[in-house]
Parts: C-alpha cells; sequence; structure tokens
C-alpha cells in the first residue's frame, strides 16, 4: 500500500514536469494564444472544432495541465487517508494542491490579460517570473511529497542552522537563475536573431528593447550562483546529509550544475532553438528536484543524528 502511494507520488511528479515542459514548448512556439483570450473555454469552446496547429498545442496543454490538477487532487486524497495526522507527506500534498491551484490562475491570467504570443510587454515578463516562482514551488512541494511518503524524514531547519542559511540562499540563488532564464527565453522568443554576433550587439545596444538587454544577466547571475551551489555541496554533506541519499543528491546538484552550464552554452550558441530551449528547463528542473532532495536529506530530523549530539553532553 505505501509502496504504491511513493510510486504513485514520484509518478505524479514526473507527469507534470512533462506538463511543465509542453508549457515551454507552448511560449516558444508562440501558440499562447492558440485559444484567442477565452479561459478555460477554447476560443469559446469546450472543444475546438476546425483548430489550427497553435489551437491545438494550446488546447492540449490545458487538457494535460487539467489532468494534473486531477492527478495532484487523487494524490492529496491518498496521503491523507495513508498517513496519520502530523506526518509531513500531508503538508508535501496540501501544497502540492494549492500550488497546482495558483499555477493555473497565472497561466489563466496570461490568456485573460493578452500577455501570449507576440505580446512584449514588460508585465508578460513580470508574470512569467512569477509563473516560475510558482513553478518551482509545484516542483517542489511535489518532490518532498514524493520523498515523505518514500520514508524521508520530516525536517527540522532549527537543528542546523548554518545548513539551513546554506541551502536558503542556495534555493534564493536558483529562484533568480530561473526566473532571470525564464525573461531570457522569452526575449529569445520574442526577438530571434540571425547570427550570435547580431545577438551580442543586440543585448549590448542602449536602443534594444528591455527584454533583449535583460538576457545578459541570466548567464551572469547562472554563472555565480553555478559556483556558490558547487562550493556548498560538500560542507552541506559534511554537516547533515550523511546518508546514501544526500551524498548522491548532492552528487546529482554537481552533476546538474555542470549539464546545466553547457547546455546553457549550446543555447546561446545555437541561437535558442526550442528544443534546447526544453532540454534547459528540463536541466533546469532536474537540478532543482536535486536540490530539495539535498536539503530535505541534509535537514532530517534523523534520531540517530540527535543521539550524537546528545552523546558528548551525557
Amino acid at each position: 500500500m505505501h509502496a504504491r502511494l511513493a510510486r504513485y507520488a514520484w509518478g505524479v511528479l514526473a507527469y507534470n514536469l512533462a506538463v511543465i515542459l509542453w508549457g515551454a514548448y507552448v511560449r516558444a512556439t508562440g501558440s499562447g494564444a492558440g485559444c484567442g483570450s477565452h479561459w478555460p473555454l477554447c476560443n469559446g469552446e469546450v472543444i475546438p472544432r476546425g483548430a489550427s496547429i497553435a489551437t491545438l498545442v494550446e488546447f492540449s496543454h490545458r487538457a494535460t495541465s487539467g489532468l494534473a490538477l486531477l492527478a495532484v487532487v487523487a494524490l492529496v486524497v491518498w496521503v491523507w487517508r495513508a498517513r496519520p495526522r502530523g506526518h509531513p507527506a500531508r503538508t508535501g500534498a496540501a501544497c502540492s494542491l494549492l500550488f497546482i491551484l495558483t499555477e493555473a490562475a497565472v497561466g489563466a491570467g496570461l490568456v485573460l490579460f493578452d500577455l501570449v504570443a507576440d505580446n512584449e510587454s514588460f508585465a508578460r515578463a513580470l508574470f512569467m517570473a512569477v509563473h516560475l516562482m510558482n513553478t518551482f514551488a509545484l516542483v517542489a512541494s511535489l518532490t518532498l511529497t514524493a520523498h515523505w511518503t518514500s520514508g524521508g524524514a520530516p525536517v527540522r531547519p532549527g537543528r542546523r542552522p548554518g545548513a539551513a542559511a546554506m541551502l536558503a540562499a542556495g534555493a534564493l540563488g536558483l529562484v533568480l537563475i530561473g526566473t532571470s532564464g525564464a525573461v531570457a527565453a522569452l526575449g529569445d522568443t520574442l526577438y530571434p536573431a540571425a547570427s550570435l554576433a547580431e545577438a551580442l550587439r543586440a543585448d549590448l545596444s542602449p536602443t534594444s528593447h528591455l527584454l533583449i538587454r535583460l538576457r545578459l544577466l541570466h548567464p551572469a547571475i547562472a554563472l555565480i550562483v553555478s559556483f556558490g551551489l558547487v562550493a556548498m555541496v560538500r560542507p552541506i554533506v559534511a554537516r547533515g546529509a550523511r546518508g546514501a541519499e544526500g551524498r548522491t543528491a548532492g552528487r546529482a546538484v554537481v552533476a546538474a550544475v555542470v549539464a546545466q552550464l553547457a547546455a546553457g552554452g549550446v543555447n546561446v550558441i545555437l541561437l535558442a532553438p526550442v528544443w534546447m530551449q526544453m532540454v534547459h528547463l528540463l536541466l533546469a528542473d532536474a537540478l532543482w528536484i536535486a536540490f530539495v532532495l539535498l536539503a530535505a536529506d541534509a535537514l532530517a530530523d534523523r534520531p540517530e543524528i540527535a543521539e550524537q549530539r546528545a552523546a558528548p553532553a551525557a
């Protein structure tokens, strides 16, 4: 029973990642206006007829997002029936439901305020940044729910304040990378360049649109935060993540950082093709999941660690 619940929780996380990637495809292909300014209907219809490719892409994203919501609702019900009061998985599942609802609300706002397709306003950039932060919160909640249904211990940040502070800084850095990346991807979509030299000239030109000039912030933030993440993994593992899961998560964070930097370089050189943007986003999500698991292990309230800390005083 418990093993099946854990497998389902990990499956819900995987399915949501697929929905997130498909959402990136919708944005990168300019299909966000495929259903017009209607939500939740598509061009005023429940099921659009005689639909264009853009409409089919947008409608399929809405349909898969609706299935994701139903999957999370089922996860909440299952967790609350299978886990006792006070179990951390209950909190994780409840947060997952909250953030998938706010995810839908942000998506609806993009459509209803016409912040899709060729819209190049700063309001759209802000919405994209908020969308990314909410997505990170959703993925973190689903990851922790799956971790806790698999037997992970609850977290107690107050018992390891040093590790908690480093992890909080790392999380903030990853959110900054993600939000700046979302804005950079929007700039790449709205203002595609014919060559790398042309893209660099546009980035540095004071007359370029703000979305173009903001693209330079993303690689700078990514490099600084990436080096910081790699540097913090070893002390984090030494301070708290002493189990095999923590060491594995730590290695996964380092590997994902290296892969993400490489993918970012390829993305720039190839002028951000749609498929590369999706690979870049997938690696960003993988890095975030690995970091969340590292944090959960490092801040876990393990009885054996509590005994070790109490032993000298005894």
